[in-house]
């Protein structure tokens, strides 16, 4: 069996899809694994290094996809790429499928099999390869990393014989796995750190880590139990922002992860909130993706308000940790593989009604399968 691994087009893509360890193992298992020239540079992989570990270089995309039965990606490969896949392909990406119905479409039309990580289910046996997980872990750490070397004071308290720099105070909006991280970061640095989220359930975990929680507690953000937050009302999103005047106005660092899976970010941070902190204080927007947390976030740019705030929405945040980050993607991508690998057959075998594979093909034999996509959902 053939599998190839692409070169990322897509502006700002800087991760691989695989790594030499990972390639070294797929070989193990009697598959050919033949890597685009270039595919790994940006994750400081060359192509000797890949060569060591087995793999075939191919000059271009076409040479590595001709005869390929199965192909890994970061994000979705463009259409041109994907006309060089053959019916019955299985492609595994992230797909970022959500609100584009007639990619979805495109992908059954052309017979390619499609596995979305980003849509894996939150089950225990599937956390070895989720994608989201293991990227937004890495994303909260940069942002951290990210938001100190922005900002012009000093992060921990420091005593001097000229006299003491108060920490930075770090709020931090979200308590998923990017907001969990981000808070343990700011806490290694020395900052004083606080954090909210919808779901009663992150009270404890931002507590165990050391950070004061700030956060509505009403019978709407009781019923938040899942893993990800969902969409909140209106009125739900006045108080939030009634608290969030007071608390973003005294803070130095404010780090904003809510998303709302398949939906354009929500504004929590207002214009006016922004005007109400001090000139130097920085916002990092790490759901700039999606449109940004900030009403002032623009996404790819780094920006100050007119009064001193510099704002950080700088988009693709594992990619601006690319080795770290394409070596935990490229394990996810090879336990899905191997997880439903028949050794016998020498190929992956993918069951109907397995939780995992019910999670993520958005695609099979040309047609569409995920529940989420079909017209009726969709619609």
């Amino acid at each position: 069996m053939r599998l190839a691994v692409l070169k990322e087009r897509r502006a700002f893509e800087t991760r691989v899809a695989a790594s030499p360890e990972t390639v070294k193992k797929l070989t193990a298992l009697g598959i050919v694994v033949a890597v685009e020239s270039g595919a790994g540079l940006a994750s400081a992989v060359s192509d000797a290094d890949y060569t060591a570990a087995g793999a075939e270089i191919a000059q271009d995309a076409a040479a590595a996809l001709a005869g390929a039965a199965v192909v890994f990606a970061v994000q979705m490969p463009e259409p041109d790429l994907r006309s060089h896949m053959g019916r019955g392909t299985l492609l595994v990406c992230i797909a970022n499928a959500f609100g584009d119905m007639a990619l979805v479409q495109s992908l059954a039309e052309a017979g390619i099999d499609c596995a979305s990580m980003e849509l894996l289910p939150r089950i225990t046996r599937a956390q070895s390869m989720d994608v989201l997980s293991s990227q937004a872990n890495l994303a909260g750490y940069r942002s951290v990393i990210e938001g100190a070397a922005t900002f012009d004071r000093g992060f921990p308290m420091m005593m001097t014989a000229a006299g003491t720099v108060p920490p930075a105070r770090v709020f931090v909006i979200g308590a998923g796995v990017a907001g969990l991280q981000a808070i343990a970061t700011a806490r290694r640095l020395g900052a004083l750190v606080s954090a909210t989220d919808v779901r009663p359930a992150a009270k404890e975990e931002i507590r165990s880590l050391g950070a004061t929680y700030v956060g509505v507690d009403d019978e709407e953000s009781a019923k938040q139990t899942g893993a990800y937050a969902g969409q909140m009302s209106e009125a739900f999103r006045a108080k939030q922002a009634e608290l969030m005047n007071v608390t973003i106005a005294k803070n130095d660092l404010v780090i904003c992860t809510a998303l709302v899976m398949g939906r354009k970010a929500p504004v929590i941070v207002s214009a006016a909130q922004v005007a109400g902190m001090k000139a130097g204080s920085v916002i990092v927007d790490l759901a700039s993706d999606a449109g940004g947390n900030c009403e002032l976030t623009q996404p790819g740019n780094l920006i100050v308000s007119p009064n001193g705030v510099k704002i950080v929405g700088w988009t693709n945040w594992p990619g601006r940790i690319p080795v770290a980050a394409s070596q935990l993607y490229s394990k996810n991508l090879f336990t899905f593989l191997t997880t439903f690998w028949d050794k016998d057959a020498k190929i992956p075998k993918l069951p109907e009604t397995d939780d995992i594979i019910k999670g993520v093909m958005l695609t099979r034999g040309g047609a569409v399968v995920h529940a989420s996509f079909q017209p009726a959902a969709a619609a």
